[in-house]
């Protein structure tokens, strides 16, 4: 499918917003100074709402978006316009609760960290609920996205902790190799799964199949149309495993690495915040894959 800069944008950066929300929430040891505490929350807030703006820009009438919360009984992408607007609402609350009183309210920290979380999940299950994108249409998606935000957000809380630093480094490069994990088996299971599967065929898309065997003879069109532009991208094996080795590097390899000079030459913690600069950009690579490499089985028609 063809890649579209705001939703990469939209998927990574506020999965990154939501996944430090919900490291608040859970409380990791932060300063509790006003002028950090507010710094803080300004970053996982602005993380979040920026992600979340960028959605609208690949709308044909972003100014119609609203209308999107109506559909949460059968939406996802309604779903998780709902659920992104309650979490907001809930961290300020959190938050000025924190900026003002220098307090982090538990029970109201673990309802944002479990909504932060449905976020993601709902973000996630936008694509994963798709039958017709047999690479999408797995546990897996969701697992991945909550991963990469949890993940995301703990290398940000990790930099300004002022708990054990040795410890949470050390925490923090254990989970980059599993949300790393979990994308390894993703990428496996994509590599080989195939619209048989799914059983869909040519016969099915044209709906010929009922009568024989259907071969393409030609196009079914003499130009370009909205179809084959938004949902019928090709991407060379070779750039793909350019882009592959770009995202292993930058949003794996890096972070574990600069974790690691924590505990290993005590290095400061801030250091995190280029792991996680690092991560953000080796994540936009992965999900310009993510999408650029997706089937949709309206291809077969074509």
């Amino acid at each position: 499918m063809h890649p579209a800069v705001s939703v990469i944008f939209f998927t990574v950066m506020s999965g990154a917003g939501f996944g430090f929300m919900a490291m608040l929430g859970l409380g990791l040891p932060l300063p509790s100074e006003p002028v950090f505490a507010f710094m803080i929350c300004a970053i996982a807030a602005g993380l979040a709402v920026a992600g979340l703006i960028s959605s609208t820009f690949h709308l044909g009438h972003p100014e119609r978006a609203w209308r999107a919360f109506s559909q949460w009984r059968s939406s996802w992408l309604s779903r998780e316009g709902v659920l992104s607007v309650v979490t907001l609402l809930v961290f300020a609350l959190y938050g000025a609760n924190w900026v003002f009183n220098g307090e982090r309210h538990l029970l109201l920290g673990l309802v944002l960290a479990a909504l932060a979380l449905l976020s993601i999940f709902a973000t996630a299950m936008i694509y994963a609920q798709l039958k017709t994108v047999p690479s999408w249409n797995t546990w897996l998606t969701p697992l991945c996205y909550v991963a990469f935000g949890l993940t995301s957000g703990l290398l940000l809380a990790t930099a300004f902790t002022t708990g054990d630093k040795d410890a949470f480094s050390k925490i923090t490069a254990g989970i980059v190799i599993l949300a790393w994990g979990a994308k390894f088996m993703w990428w496996r299971r994509a590599d080989t799964i195939e619209f048989s599967e799914t059983n869909s065929d040519t016969g099915t898309a044209t709906g010929l199949g009922e009568i024989g065997s259907v071969k393409l003879l030609e196009r079914p069109h003499t130009g370009e149309n909205y179809l084959t532009k938004e949902m019928v991208h090709q991407i060379g094996r070779k750039h793909a495993q350019k882009l592959r080795m770009i995202a292993k590097i930058l949003g794996g390899l890096v972070p574990v690495i600069l974790a690691a000079l924590i505990w290993i030459i005590g290095a400061p913690t801030i250091l995190l915040v280029l792991a996680f600069l690092s991560m953000v950009a080796g994540l936009f690579a992965e999900r310009w894959l993510f999408f650029a490499e997706a089937k949709h089985a309206v291809s077969l028609y074509y």
